[in-house]
């Protein structure tokens, strides 16, 4: 009996997209083009190159589109999430970092060129997950010293493979309270808490069933908790004019300004948009006082 002929590479993709696209998934051809290239070790440049010729469909490729059809997440499923210019280990236990956050990154970013504070700025992010935000600053600002806090231990082991290596001081402990003994030191604190309200379930699979839920859920009703202990932070560990920017959703960016403002220890609190147009980050700049006056010059 001959054997049935191996699929094509561009057959099986296409084949894929369907699937994933049956499944509702929300990009099909794209997720199977990047898990066919993940088995052959190629970009999607040279992917569809292979497949205009006659390249046979790599050994369980179909295995890997069946797992992605019952919704795992792609990044999951390659083992890598890609964040700006890094390559990220992630998988269960770990929040995979979204492209809307690379637009807090770059706020940091502008800030310090355009202000340059020090030679050795020092940063600190606070729930930093996989890594994303530290490892991009530490990555793309030479010279800076760049901490980050992370309370889950799953999380806190995925930021150490990424970030370690980028020389990022890591700390496992609670945005809350972290890092006392550098109260007023730091001249720029960014972060992405965890913000969805506690009967916010995500609509999206991927996020509801994989995502871990201390990494979405801000506390309360309003999902405010952590985020407004976020900007407590910040508070406690900028020096005068340092910079804050805190991530968040759409429909929350008013209550954060307003919360900021009405704290009097914030100027130049600003609503930033990210790249689809949505509200998704608050920065202010740290007001002196007398307290952080006093805390910096022990």
């Amino acid at each position: 009996m001959t054997p049935e002929p191996a699929l094509s590479l561009a057959d099986a993709v296409r084949e894929a997209t369907a699937v994933l696209a049956a499944a509702g998934v929300p990009s099909p051809k794209v997720d199977a083009e990047l898990l066919a290239g993940h088995l052959l070790g190629v970009g999607p440049g040279r992917l569809r190159a292979l497949a205009l010729g006659d390249t046979p469909a790599p050994a369980g490729y179909a295995e890997l589109v069946a797992e992605r059809a019952q919704r795992t997440p792609l990044q999951h499923i390659t083992g890598v999430a890609h964040f700006r210019y890094l390559e990220l280990a992630v998988g269960p236990g770990v929040f995979i970092p979204r492209p809307e956050t690379e637009s807090v990154v770059q706020l940091v970013i502008d800030w310090l060129k355009d202000r340059a504070p020090s030679a050795r700025p020092k940063i600190v992010d606070l729930g930093t997950g996989s890594g994303a935000i530290a490892g991009s600053i530490a990555h793309e600002v030479p010279g800076a010293e760049v901490h980050a806090v992370e309370f889950s231990e799953f999380a806190h082991a995925w930021a150490a493979k990424n970030l370690l290596p980028l020389g990022v001081h890591l700390v496992r402990g609670d945005l809350r309270d972290a890092l006392p003994e550098l109260n007023g030191s730091f001249d720029v604190v960014v972060s992405n808490p965890p913000y969805i309200p506690a009967e916010a379930v995500p609509n999206e699979p991927e996020v509801a069933l994989h995502d871990p839920p201390e990494a979405l859920y801000g506390g309360g009703a309003d999902g405010m908790e952590l985020p407004t202990a976020a900007a407590a932070s910040a508070a406690r560990l900028l020096v005068p004019g340092g910079y804050f920017v805190m991530e968040h959703a759409e429909v929350q960016a008013g209550w954060i300004a307003a919360m900021l403002e009405r704290s009097g220890l914030w100027s130049q609190v600003a609503t930033h948009l990210d790249l689809n147009g949505r509200e998704r980050a608050t920065s202010a700049v740290r007001k002196p006082d007398a307290r952080s006056d006093e805390r910096i010059g022990q």
